[in-house]
């Protein structure tokens, strides 16, 4: 049962955003750190990823665990209201899978970045590593 009413938990849900998130932001500041730069949320790619490099056809995709249902302590499922938070990831995921599927077909290679790994990379020197590797094969 959720103990917080419906109205606040109304209030903290609508903060929650889908552009310019902590993780992103991290990933974007790393990557221009680094020489990189990018074009932000591409409208005309399916799924609008959240970074794109046009003149390598490569594009990354920074998911958050919970609200794309990755399988680490960070993805948790909610005990109330199951069944929807479950169809509503499950959706998410079927989403996500769409859209890297077009992605591919359109000929681009896609990356994604769990905000899991951020944490878990202390440093942050894997990710750095990671994010170099796709980009510049």
């Amino acid at each position: 049962m959720d103990m917080i009413p419906p109205e606040k938990r109304s209030a903290l849900m609508s903060r929650i955003r889908s552009k310019n998130t902590a993780p992103e932001m991290l990933v974007r500041r790393m990557l221009h750190s680094l020489g990189y730069r990018y074009v932000l949320h591409d409208s005309r790619l399916p799924g609008r990823p959240d970074l794109v490099f046009p003149s390598r056809r490569k594009a990354i995709q920074i998911h958050g665990c919970f609200w794309h249902g990755h399988d680490c302590p960070r993805g948790f499922k909610p005990k109330s209201h199951a069944d929807f938070w479950a169809a509503k990831i499950e959706m998410n995921r079927a989403r996500d899978a769409r859209n890297l599927a077009a992605l591919s077909d359109l000929g681009w290679d896609t990356l994604v970045v769990w905000e899991c790994e951020m944490h878990a990379a202390g440093e942050n020197a894997e990710l750095k590593r990671r994010l170099i590797e796709f980009l510049d094969v």
